[in-house]
């Protein structure tokens, strides 16, 4: 009987032995299974900053894809930013137009009666250059006088009957670009300048 009391209460005693070393042994468990979770996560929050700059383009595509579905279902083009939206240029409302003349002397005269008539806002006179052209079944080389007209794109059909009437070509080359981007201040100028003629007026030389 009193070794059964004995092996009872050792055995009572080895238990809450135990249980105390169970539950001291969880403490460390835990925090070394938080340790490891909290490093899982600065892992994984690490890696979503690294991977965010080359997801931003893929996620904005796929902002933007509804937009350009919907605008083809409805047979309109999808709205595209301005390029110079934050100078207020219009793009391609300037031009550079481009003629040809046979010498200096030509080439002075139509510049100055071109910015008299406003129908430019400045002219760049670009001397000796050489074509080389093919003109009634012969080749052709000559020095000649290259015109850069600086004006607005509304302007050139009225710019190209006016040198046509000045010029002494049989043909006159007058060709014309849209200017798409530049100095904000140089385009607002070229507005200014030729704004007193309206797009749809005959200037006579």
């Amino acid at each position: 009987m009193g070794c059964f009391r004995f092996t009872r209460k050792r055995a009572c005693h080895f238990r809450a032995r135990l249980q105390i070393r169970l539950s001291i042994g969880q403490i460390p468990l835990r925090s070394s299974l938080t340790r490891r979770r909290g490093k899982l996560g600065h892992a994984a929050l690490l890696l979503s900053l690294l991977w965010m700059p080359a997801l931003l383009p893929v996620a904005s595509r796929l902002v933007l894809l509804p937009r350009a579905l919907l605008s083809m279902a409805s047979g309109s083009p999808p709205t595209q930013p301005s390029q110079a939206s934050g100078s207020g240029y219009v793009p391609g409302s300037v031009s550079a137009a481009f003629v040809t003349c046979p010498n200096e002397k030509v080439a002075k005269e139509i510049a100055r009666a071109v910015v008299e008539k406003r129908l430019a806002a400045c002219v760049n006179l670009i001397p000796q250059i050489t074509s080389i052209y093919e003109w009634k079944g012969k080749i052709e080389e000559d020095s000649e006088v290259l015109m850069m007209i600086k004006t607005r794109s509304s302007l050139v059909p009225a710019l190209t009957d006016f040198v046509r009437s000045l010029h002494p070509y049989e043909v006159a080359e007058v060709i014309a670009l849209p200017v798409e981007q530049g100095n904000s201040p140089y385009l607002h100028w070229v507005h200014q300048v030729t704004e007193a003629v309206s797009d749809s007026s005959t200037v006579l030389p």
